[in-house]
């Protein structure tokens, strides 16, 4: 079985890392991978690579950046020369990135099935281009690989065919499960000068929170008010550091005592911080599940989130943009390490569920698509997968 996982965001590397590596397990398993180039920072990209134990893509699409419908038109446009010569058996897609959405909407139109890892995740949120993508993806894919209860559920609701529904765990917590040992053995808190549970680790970059200067400007007070009794580190999202120095409000935080700038670290160096923190403050989505694993108060800069077994089992706090309720919540923030415990299947094993699932089917092309082999049958390249269908 030949098997394409699409990656196009540092997240995803998370989630496909392990699959592929379970799928080189298998003898009878060939995997290959694509990056779209959604999102790309050489240095940042090749260690996410490096540390995940990822090898170079099969594919790279290069498409970068511009608006969501530019975006996902090149994306579509360059995916589906890569299908019409890699002519996979199934397709593996992850999160809800505009590359998930792109490559699902390719593959279906050729007829190759299409796997969407994380999927019946819902914020119930319109507004967010997230959302779009994950109901889109879900409608349209053969197989729908869920990483929480919520997710059944939604898919349930929306009239999704059980046939179709796998509860497997989540990917990225097998990335955690292989990794966090070798995050452990680093000395990254040491060259920070940073002692275990005594500080804030920051995260920052939906357009929600740093493209309005009102809701920056509060998240910038925000910290201020944190860093007065706990240093703070924070990774600065190239997208949040454009915003900060357009408005001045970099200089702002540069200044303030104990407040640590960085640029954005690698895995490991991440994992390492979020690991030993106090608390972690986000906007993120797989950083509620990181810390839901490692049993880190997570307090999450949002009105909803997606990932809903973080508030109701994990760490996970919702909390509105508000300085003073901020700061307040970070120093009771421990109550939440004392009542969480880990959601079901999240237990490093996820990727191996997954590739069990896809064995066990048998994959043709569905008839009302038009076969890829007759688009194809034009195209004089060579099979990249060394053996014959």
């Amino acid at each position: 079985m030949r098997v394409l996982s699409v990656v196009g965001a540092r997240p995803n590397f998370m989630k496909v890392a392990p699959i592929h590596r379970e799928l080189q397990r298998r003898e009878d398993m060939h995997s290959r991978i694509v990056h779209t180039g959604q999102h790309y920072d050489e240095k940042m990209s090749d260690v996410f690579f490096r540390q995940l134990a990822m090898p170079e893509p099969d594919v790279y699409l290069g498409v970068g950046s511009g608006s969501h419908a530019e975006q996902t038109a090149r994306i579509m446009c360059a995916f589906e020369n890569v299908l019409l010569q890699e002519t996979p058996d199934i397709l593996i897609v992850v999160g809800d990135v505009n590359s998930t959405l792109a490559c699902s909407l390719v593959g279906v139109k050729l007829g190759i099935p299409v796997a969407h890892v994380e999927a019946g995740l819902r914020s119930f949120d319109r507004s967010m281009p997230e959302e779009i993508n994950r109901l889109v993806t879900d409608c349209i894919s053969d197989v729908l690989l869920v990483s929480e209860q919520s997710g059944i559920d939604n898919l349930h609701r929306e009239g999704v065919s059980p046939e179709k529904i796998y509860f497997v765990g989540n990917t990225m917590i097998d990335s955690l499960v292989s990794c966090i040992e070798a995050a452990r053995e680093l000395s990254t808190l040491k060259d920070y000068d940073l002692h275990p549970g005594s500080y804030v680790l920051v995260t920052m970059h939906r357009p929600s929170n740093v493209d309005d200067i009102g809701k920056l400007g509060t998240i910038v007070e925000s910290l201020k008010r944190v860093a007065a009794n706990l240093p703070v580190v924070f990774p600065v999202h190239p997208r949040t550091a454009k915003r900060l120095h357009s408005t001045g409000l970099y200089a702002t935080l540069a200044s303030t005592p104990r407040m640590i700038l960085t640029e954005p670290l690698g895995y490991l160096e991440f994992l390492h911080l979020m690991d030993q923190a106090a608390v972690v403050l986000t906007d993120s989505g797989g950083i509620q599940e990181e810390t839901t694993y490692l049993g880190v108060p997570c307090l999450t800069i949002r009105e909803n989130t997606e990932r809903p077994a973080t508030t109701s089992i994990g760490t996970n706090r919702l909390v509105p943009l508000d300085a003073r309720r901020i700061v307040d919540l970070v120093s009771k923030a421990d109550e939440l390490r004392q009542q969480s415990a880990i959601p079901p299947l999240w237990d490093g094993h996820a990727s191996s569920r997954i590739v069990d699932i896809l064995e066990s089917r048998r994959w043709e092309k569905t008839a009302e698509h038009p076969s890829l082999d007759q688009e194809n049958a034009q195209q004089p390249s060579a099979n990249p997968w060394g053996h014959s269908r």
